[in-house]
């Protein structure tokens, strides 16, 4: 099914002043993510099926329009060298700094949760038994709630698990079937799961991050938001906080108060 040049131009449109993503040369993907799905649906052509979405007033189709068109696949320790820099810079850094020993981490596109708790793990196995005296709860949010509503229920195929040690699986997974694992109650309750849009409103956060995960999510924007958004996760993030992107992105080319520390990790130096 091909989406005509109106339609295509009204929908990547209103995505990018409501949401801050670039879809202008993303015309296959759009296509190629919709097609089935619109059918499934009961249309036969895009004008009728974004008739109906825009004219939804609860919100519900365009979230749902907008997980099938940005959301990626995901897997727990995806982009290993992170976690190994929080476990050997981020982490003792900060612990020797924090005195109210209140560690606020945030997972700003959190997807289907994967991400959020594989830090979690990481910080339990860390800290160990003194993660009781902290306050370490994750903060994950997504513009989707469809994602969002899978990362609360925690259930994961075998695939998703190819890069995470096996005894991390066995702690803090429950094997649920054959072939799926649902996370136990002392990982799930490490996270906290909210809808939240990059674009919208950051002062809703009262405290800053010590630690901020965004990765592959510049990716969908244009130059001019990316500065934005850099400038925001700069506001919201702690002196000598970390800001980790997807290793696919860079801030190059983008001012700021940020310094590059390695591929992908950037800190906040003043």
């Amino acid at each position: 099914m091909q989406i005509s040049e109106k339609d295509f131009v009204r929908l990547y449109t209103y995505i990018k002043s409501n949401f801050g993503v670039n879809l202008e040369k993303k015309k296959t993907l759009i296509e190629g993510r919709l097609t089935n799905f619109i059918v499934s649906e009961g249309f036969d052509n895009f004008t009728d099926y974004l008739d109906n979405v825009f004219a939804d007033k609860s919100g519900a189709k365009i979230n749902t329009l907008m997980t099938k068109l940005t959301t990626n696949y995901t897997y727990f320790m995806r982009e290993k060298e992170h976690y190994e820099f929080m476990e050997n810079v981020a982490l003792p850094e900060w612990t020797q700094k924090i005195r109210d020993r209140d560690l606020r981490i945030w997972s700003s596109a959190s997807a289907s949760g994967e991400e959020a708790y594989t830090t979690a793990m990481v910080l339990h196995e860390w800290f160990g038994l003194k993660i009781k005296e902290w306050d370490t709860t994750i903060l994950a949010t997504d513009i989707s709630t469809r994602v969002l509503e899978m990362a609360k229920a925690g259930i994961y195929p075998e695939e998703h698990f190819d890069h995470l040690p096996k005894a991390w699986k066995l702690k803090y997974f429950n094997k649920i079937g054959e072939e799926k694992y649902q996370v136990k109650d002392v990982l799930a309750k490490s996270v906290h799961f909210g809808q939240f849009n990059l674009m919208g409103n950051f002062s809703r956060f009262r405290k800053k991050f010590h630690i901020i995960f965004s990765r592959n999510v510049m990716i969908y924007f244009d130059p001019p938001t990316k500065q934005a958004l850099a400038k925001r996760y700069h506001d919201v993030l702690e002196v000598g906080g970390y800001l980790f992107i997807g290793h696919s992105e860079t801030l190059s080319g983008i001012q700021g108060d940020f310094v590059q520390i390695k591929p992908a990790v950037y800190q906040r130096v003043r």
